[in-house]
């Protein structure tokens, strides 16, 4: 385990929480349509995900990434200002973490904790 953390590795705080999917169509359908939410940000041309920003900062997002698990609970997507030295020194630490995926809004890498929650590193690329 490394001793300390480098500055743009710490986290700093939750960007985003939500749960993954295998079908992003349906379940942002759901939220914007049943539950009547707007999507304001993240979503794309096939559907496959969809950020929901509410009047107080916290975002909901719904997203469909390759290893999506429907029903396996939600995710945190914790933030942090250097992607690539965050994902370097977790791993280095003992976190098992896919490769960085650039989507049109962020940078993200996931992982487990050792029960088997998912949860992500996250990077905005703007604010």
């Amino acid at each position: 385990m490394s001793a300390t953390t480098p500055e743009g590795a710490k986290i700093v705080g939750v960007d985003i929480f939500g749960p993954s999917t295998n079908d992003g169509k349906k379940l942002i359908a759901f939220y914007r349509d049943t539950l009547g939410m707007t999507p304001t940000a993240g979503g794309d041309p096939e559907d496959t995900g969809a950020e929901f920003e509410f009047p107080d900062g916290t975002t909901f997002g719904v997203y469909q990434p390759e290893h999506a698990k429907p029903g396996g609970g939600y995710m945190a997507l914790f933030a942090v200002r250097d992607i690539n030295a965050a994902v370097a020194h977790f791993r280095a630490n003992g976190a098992q973490l896919s490769d960085v995926l650039e989507t049109p809004v962020c940078f993200m890498s996931f992982g487990a904790d050792p029960d088997g929650n998912g949860f992500a590193i996250h990077k905005r690329k703007h604010g």
